[in-house]
Order: C-alpha cells, then structure tokens, then sequence
C-alpha cells in the first residue's frame, strides 16, 4: 500500500513538473500571412471587357513594387489588362480587398475570379509563368 500512494504521489509530481514546463515554453513565431482576395469585381479595374485582369497592388513608398511593375508591362495585351493599384491613389480598393501587403499581384479571369497570386518580389520569369499558367488552365 505503501509503495502504491509513493508511486501516485510521484506520477502526480510528474504531471505538475510537465504542465509547468508546458507553460513556460515560449510560443512559437508567427509566420506572416497576407490574405490575398478571392474574387475582385472587374468594374472596379480598367478593360473589364478583358479576358484577364493583372492586378498589381502597389505603394508609391515601395521600390519592389516599382521593379514588379516594370516585369508586368510587357503582358499587357488585347486577352490580358495590366493595371497598378496604388495605395495613396486608390485607397478604396486597397481597402475594400483587404489588401495588406505590396507588392501584390493577382491574375483573375473574365468573371473577377482571382485564379493566381504572387505577393513580395518576383522575377519576370515567375510573373510570366503564373500568369502563363493560369491562362493555360483556364
């Protein structure tokens, strides 16, 4: 009988050591998430008649949105829209997508539908591809 109260005092110890322990541990990082919106609504861009909306969310203060920019031009065509989406100059929009980080790209087909994204730097080969991609699914 002994023995049986030693051993279930010492499991109890055992389990208040580990939930001391447990608490004390700090929390891991938090890792970053940008929401990057779903659907856009095409009248809000210019060329909503266009098959494919380039969207670049942008700020005047950000010289990696300058550079994304500058690799997006290039696709804009008859099927495909390219347009800029400055903070400053259209706020409305930053806002009512929620948009909370730049430099964001989004390519949303015909019905506003957001069917590929890259926020942060990307090379012109990546942007190329994503938009290639997308319209090859499609």
């Amino acid at each position: 009988m002994t023995r049986v109260l030693i051993a279930l005092v010492l499991v109890a110890i055992a389990v208040v050591v580990a939930l001391v322990v447990e608490r004390r541990r700090p929390a891991p990082p938090t890792q970053p998430t940008f929401a990057v919106p779903a659907q856009l609504d095409r009248d809000d861009f210019d060329r909503p008649d266009a098959a494919w909306l380039v969207a670049v969310f942008t700020s005047a203060t950000c010289g990696t949105c300058a550079d994304v920019v500058v690799k997006v031009r290039p696709l804009e065509s008859g099927d495909v829209a390219v347009q800029e989406v400055e903070a400053v100059e259209r706020r409305d929009l930053h806002q009512r997508y929620n948009v909370d980080a730049v430099p964001m790209l989004v390519v949303a087909d015909a019905e506003g539908v957001v069917r590929g994204s890259l926020v942060g730097p990307a090379s012109a080969e990546e942007i190329w591809l994503a938009v290639a991609d997308v319209r090859d699914r499609a």
